[in-house]
């Protein structure tokens, strides 16, 4: 049997808001869809199995993090990742630029070698150029790849933005390059220039001038208002390709989700509902639940006795409270699944949503509550 070639169609618009569908020879990923993220290959505190049983359908994992444990070489002898861990899921890996920016202390940029890291672990010297991050990803075998980028932090310094964009897109050429043809995986582009709605357009109009599968937006979520990245999705909307996916990489919030499904976002990713789960943060329909807070020793309902996966409304706040109060393991994995679990019932209505056009009030219902 053949493989089946990566592709996206657009179904239907609702406003901005756009209903679409990629295919991978994996499965197909019904968009705007969230990537429950699984750095280094683990969804931490839960079943991969679990995960799919949420309606997940596409996971993130890390090649910055996986180059330095457990190294790609002990991944390619299993056939790739998706064997290592046992998912089934078509699998995006980001490119590790993320971590040029939060592990700034351990490296240093130099445009021809790359990101110059020690590592965090045990100070090993690494070169991750845009050539090797794309060697590692082909050899985890991930189904989307990212191309090698620098992502600064938030600053109003323009020439340094400017500086970096102009970085990034080196590197884009030289990641596609690498990546070569392959249609059977798809390679995004990642379009950088901070909070300057001029050097976004320029970063975008050289990405597409290179060609990819797909245009990821990066560079956001880095401290900068919801007003201000809304602002630059709004910049983008009209001049991104339609019939590319469109990725806006580390968000978010739920609000920022409905938020930048409404400039036409189709993808996204963040550690948020995970390790929210761990700490403690519930996401309901009906708001945030922070389960250590007293007011909740007694009290006998579930976080959402809509909820019936997994039997999660079989557990009262009191008895989560409890959990969480004693540093029992469970309370994070039951949370993390429940915060999973809700992000993915998030998407399923905003597609229902916009399908049946009625996008704008649902995220008139929801935008200031979630």
């Amino acid at each position: 049997m053949s493989l089946k070639n990566f592709s996206f169609n657009v179904i239907q618009k609702d406003g901005f808001a756009r209903l679409g569908q990629i295919q991978t020879h994996r499965g197909n990923i019904d968009t705007p869809v969230f990537m429950p993220v699984g750095t280094q290959a683990t969804i931490k505190g839960a079943f991969i199995n679990d995960i799919i049983k949420t309606g997940a359908q596409i996971i993130l994992s890390n090649t910055y993090h996986l180059m330095i444990r457990p190294g790609v070489e002990r991944i390619k002898i299993q056939g790739g990742l998706h064997n290592f861990m046992n998912c089934r899921l078509p699998i995006l890996t980001d490119s590790g630029g993320f971590q040029v920016m939060s592990l700034s202390k351990l490296n240093k940029i130099d445009k021809e070698r790359g990101a110059i890291f020690n590592s965090h672990i045990d100070g090993k010297k690494f070169i991750l150029s845009p050539e090797e991050s794309i060697k590692i990803q082909i050899g985890l075998n991930s189904d989307i790849l990212m191309v090698m980028d620098e992502c600064p932090k938030n600053t109003n310094d323009y020439e340094l933005i400017k500086k970096s964009m102009e970085l990034s897109m080196y590197w884009a050429k030289r990641s596609k390059k690498q990546f070569g043809s392959n249609p059977h995986k798809a390679l995004f582009g990642i379009v950088q220039g901070g909070l300057f709605n001029d050097l976004r357009e320029k970063s975008l109009n050289l990405l597409k001038e290179i060609n990819f599968d797909g245009y990821a937006i990066g560079g956001l979520a880095v401290g900068e208002s919801q007003k201000e990245m809304f602002e630059v999705l709004d910049a983008l909307k009209n001049k991104m390709p339609f019939d590319k996916p469109r990725y806006l990489m580390g968000v978010g919030t739920p609000s920022d989700i409905l938020g930048a499904v409404r400039k036409g976002v189709d993808m996204f990713d963040c550690v948020l509902p995970t390790r929210s789960g761990r700490t403690g943060l519930a996401y309901t329909w009906k708001g945030k639940v922070n389960i250590r807070n007293s007011e909740y020793k007694n009290d006998k309902t579930p976080l959402d006795s809509n909820v019936s996966k997994f039997d999660l409304n079989k557990y009262t706040k009191n008895y989560l409270n409890h959990l969480f109060n004693t540093n029992e393991m469970l309370g994070s994995m039951l949370l993390t699944l429940n915060n999973i679990n809700f992000y993915q019932e998030l998407m399923v209505e905003i597609r229902n949503h916009i399908k049946k056009g009625t996008f704008e009030d649902f995220y008139n219902k929801y935008a200031d509550i979630l």
